[in-house]
């Protein structure tokens, strides 16, 4: 299978999965980090445990960045980051720091020049929801919260694959879409 199309399935399953976990389990950080994982075989429980309080900008807050682009972007420097034994090279983040933040920027293109979550649901839902006030939290559900954020992570998903996969990281030769 020529690598132009198993890259295109690959963004694809990124998508579908971010969209599905969103949909079914919630946790745009921890979602976006399940699609990215298993979207290229690989895992690493750290990583998607320490996601947890991430959701909804910090802790259901909305005051924070979009759980999805955390996610995203500590995939990213797990794959590339500096490790301990280089902790005290200040050069050895910067790759990790370009390919997020060319996340960053196709995410603020996409999303009207914004990543705080707050900002973000103004943009998609109209207004911002208190997830901790439980009439807020059933309005979220009924105005469509869950399709727009579904949608939301299952992009970043595959943007973020796309970028991974540009920067060099290598699929294992038994992967799924081999």
């Amino acid at each position: 299978m020529k690598l132009e199309k198993i890259k295109e399935q690959l963004l694809e399953l990124a998508y579908k999965l971010g969209k599905e976990y969103e949909k079914n389990c919630t946790g745009c950080a921890q979602t976006t980090i399940a699609a990215i994982f298993e979207t290229l075989d690989i895992w690493n429980e750290d990583v998607f445990k320490s996601a947890s309080g991430l959701a909804d900008g910090l802790g259901l807050t909305g005051d924070g960045t979009c759980g999805a682009l955390i996610g995203a972007s500590m995939v990213i420097g797990y794959l590339f980051g500096r490790e301990k034994k280089d902790f005290q090279n200040i050069n050895k983040p910067i790759k990790s720091y370009a390919l997020v933040k060319k996340l960053h920027d196709k995410y603020i293109e996409k999303y009207k020049g914004t990543c705080r979550c707050y900002d973000v649901q103004n943009h998609l839902l109209g207004r911002f929801y208190d997830l901790w006030d439980s009439k807020q939290l059933q309005e979220a559900f009924e105005s469509g919260m869950i399709e727009h954020c579904s949608d939301l992570v299952g992009t970043i998903a595959k943007y973020a694959v796309e970028i991974i996969l540009e920067s060099g990281f290598k699929l294992k030769y038994n992967h799924k879409s081999m």
